[in-house]
């Protein structure tokens, strides 16, 4: 097969390895003087990281993100960042701080509002400012934000999440330690571990996949395989912590350079929707959507690329060669059981909601990755059994 036309970026440097975030305050001394830090719902595990900031002369101004990130907040951080003459952020948390550290970033460097640059509920403005430098340091596996250019954002207002996109939004500086992982609870485990599965699934059978991103995609799989299991079940584990992070490293990458599919076309109207973990939604929806799309594709697809791909990745999951592109879902759809991944009813949806979210799932910009167009149908199926 040749090989087609293709772009790949992804954070200007990326440190990697435990003890790799004692590294931070020498490089944010390099960056800047005077750091916004952006934090998860638990500022106070940033005691040590601001002790070592102040070591170096910096003092940061914080802000704390006490839940997924909204446009309001992004405002007000904006703000913060603006009226404190912060010249870096330094974004420490899972990925709403790692989002919000983005969009912070990029909007204080930017004229105009927020609501300018979304897509979907703005104008899609494209940013045309370098953002503040940034600093990524994630504290959970599976958005792999560190390495992503966009930052997805909950419009209150509007009851659904959007993004703010643009390549200038790439972190200066990702650095995964996988000790910063291992103090998340079993539930969280999951959930971000299989959101990372996700984003390493779907831009692999993306219509976007290039050779850089399966190459990257595939060793993601092969560390979430061996070890979301053991880093669910016995926290302490860093190897599994080290595996699960590099898996979530790469699958930010991968999705940064691909798109993603009806997973995440399905996850984002119901996040704005819903208050429901987009790691979690992405897992329900993740085998369903994955067998659909198989159907799919052998009732009327193209030959080739698309099945073969579903195929690839069960041989990579299960690690048998002969696995067929069924047995994968398969092994998708056990692993969410072992982990206790809950169905959408869960969160508050109702049958009569369906209609309205095929709706708007078949418009959002990640359904233009999936390996083949689904009907009205097939996207209701999925949601049936979902529920």
């Amino acid at each position: 097969m040749s090989v087609s036309q293709f772009e790949f970026a992804t954070a200007a440097r990326i440190l990697f390895g435990v003890g790799s975030a004692e590294q931070v305050p020498p490089a944010a001394k390099a960056l800047g003087r005077r750091p916004l830090l952006v934090t998860g719902s638990h500022p106070e595990r940033s005691a040590a990281l601001i002790e070592a900031l102040g070591a170096q002369g910096l003092v940061p101004v914080p802000l704390a993100v006490q839940a997924e990130p909204t446009t309001t907040l992004v405002a007000e951080g904006t703000r913060l960042a603006r009226e404190s003459r912060c010249d870096l952020v330094i974004a420490l948390g899972g990925g709403s701080a790692l989002d919000a550290g983005k969009a912070i970033a990029a909007m204080a460097a930017n004229p105009g509002e927020l609501l300018e640059y979304l897509e979907i509920i703005g104008s899609g403005r494209s940013l045309t400012q370098t953002p503040l430098p940034l600093i990524a340091l994630p504290t959970t596996a599976g958005t792999g934000a560190e390495a992503t250019k966009n930052a997805v954002l909950a419009s209150p207002e509007h009851k659904v999440k959007v993004s703010l996109r643009s390549s200038l939004m790439l972190p200066r500086l990702a650095v995964v330690d996988p000790v910063l992982s291992a103090s998340a609870p079993p539930q969280v485990t999951a959930s971000t571990g299989m959101d990372a599965l996700t984003q390493l699934i779907e831009p692999f059978v993306s219509t976007r996949s290039n050779p850089m991103v399966r190459a990257l995609a595939r060793e993601g799989m092969a560390r979430v395989s061996r070890s979301l299991r053991r880093a669910y079940a016995q926290g302490s584990d860093l190897e599994a912590r080290a595996d699960m992070a590099l898996a979530s490293l790469l699958s930010g990458i991968s999705l940064a350079n691909a798109g993603l599919g009806a997973a995440h076309g399905f996850a984002g109207p119901l996040g704005g929707k819903y208050n429901a973990p987009h790691g979690a939604l992405c897992a329900r929806l993740l085998p369903l959507t994955m067998d659909v799309n198989i159907r799919a594709l052998r009732r009327r697809g193209p030959q080739g690329s698309g099945l073969d791909g579903y195929r690839e990745v069960a041989q990579v999951l299960t690690g048998l060669p002969t696995a067929t592109p069924e047995d994968g879902v398969r092994w998708v759809t056990d692993l969410g059981t072992e982990l206790g991944i809950p169905p959408l009813r869960t969160y508050g949806l109702t049958p009569a909601d369906f209609p309205a979210l095929v709706e708007q799932s078949a418009v959002s910009s990640s359904m233009k990755g999936n390996p083949i167009s689904l009907g009205k149908d097939e996207m209701t199926e999925i949601l049936e059994r979902a529920w």
